[in-house]
């Protein structure tokens, strides 16, 4: 069985005197890798140990697909062995990606929403990142890519994390982490990261300002937050609770206006807030696949009024918002 060795990551923290971070990885992954909670842990941990030994020719993290080697790298033998572990690790949400040609066409083009925000947030070159809910870890090797010094993803779907075990097993980059947790699980009051990114979890808190001031915890003084979440139109004060589902989904929470969410902000102690985007989410973005082939966007709108879900509440819209710790 193939380690999942974050080893490496523990003497980086501790070399960057982030020792309680260091401290608290053994324990994590002992609960976020759990097999006994997580009874699909073995068949993607075998889908792991499948993965074929590959050189691999080049990397690329500036382009839309993560680009790790090319067609030429391997054999077909391998090619195909490669297709079928890949594809063990079934739903790819968050990419897309390309390992030695093999599209992994993500049910997110992620690409899209780096596009909206990488020219309106600070350059991230030499700079500690953290990546809240950061799937199987696409931004976090663009992130990389942009020369961040360490960047570390977090998310509690530990299929997530073993997607990011694939992709790192050709990448090789010991400046780029997933880890299985959430970001209440980090020891609290860290102050280490210079740029925090938040993007598509705000709804998912029961407490808005619970994660807001978590994500603030982390940061250095100065630092920059990098939130993106979904919004309705509205003024200052407007939010939608929805009382059942929304989109389908049934643990959302709040939907601020954009200046309420604003106002969140600033009510937490973050200033130099900017809105860099606000953004209708379309099938361009969010779609089914043959790497994602469970329900998405298209099934969750209304067919009649694809300017409402299915529940009769305003299609998905994102903003992405900046602010200064």
């Amino acid at each position: 069985m193939r380690v999942l060795d974050y080893g490496p990551l523990i003497d980086r923290l501790e070399t960057a005197d982030i020792g309680e971070l260091a401290a608290s990885i053994p324990q994590l992954l002992k609960t976020g890798l759990d097999s006994h909670r997580y009874g699909d842990i073995p068949r993607w941990q075998e889908a792991l140990d499948n993965l074929p030994e590959i050189d691999i020719s080049s990397v690329d993290l500036n382009s839309p697909f993560v680009r790790v080697g090319t067609s030429n790298d391997g054999s077909s033998s391998d090619h195909k062995k490669l297709h079928q572990s890949l594809q063990g690790l079934h739903p790819w949400r968050k990419g897309p990606f390309d390992i030695c040609g093999i599209h992994i066409d993500t049910e997110w083009r992620s690409d899209i929403k780096w596009d909206r925000l990488i020219a309106g947030i600070h350059p991230l070159i030499g700079r500690k990142v953290l990546d809240v809910g950061c799937g199987s870890g696409y931004h976090c090797w663009r992130m990389a890519g942009m020369d961040a010094e360490l960047v570390v993803g977090i998310d509690p779907t530990p299929l997530f994390v073993m997607q990011f075990w694939a992709l790192q097993k050709y990448i090789n980059d010991l400046s780029v982490w997933v880890l299985p947790l959430r970001l209440e699980e980090m020891p609290a009051k860290l102050a280490t990261f210079e740029t925090v990114f938040s993007m598509g979890v705000l709804y998912h808190r029961r407490s808005p300002f619970d994660h807001l001031k978590e994500l603030r915890e982390t940061m250095v003084e100065g630092g920059q937050l990098v939130l993106e979440t979904l919004v309705i139109e509205g003024g200052e004060g407007e939010v939608l609770v929805p009382e059942g589902r929304y989109s389908k989904m049934g643990n959302i929470w709040f939907l601020p206006s954009v200046p309420t969410l604003c106002s969140w902000l600033k009510k937490m102690k973050f200033r130099d807030i900017e809105v860099i985007d606000v953004s209708v989410t379309t099938k361009a973005e969010q779609r089914s696949t043959d790497w994602m082939q469970f329900q998405s966007l298209e099934d969750f709108l209304d067919p009649a009024d694809m300017t409402k879900t299915i529940e009769g509440h305003p299609a998905p819209r994102r903003a992405i918002v900046i602010a200064t710790a």
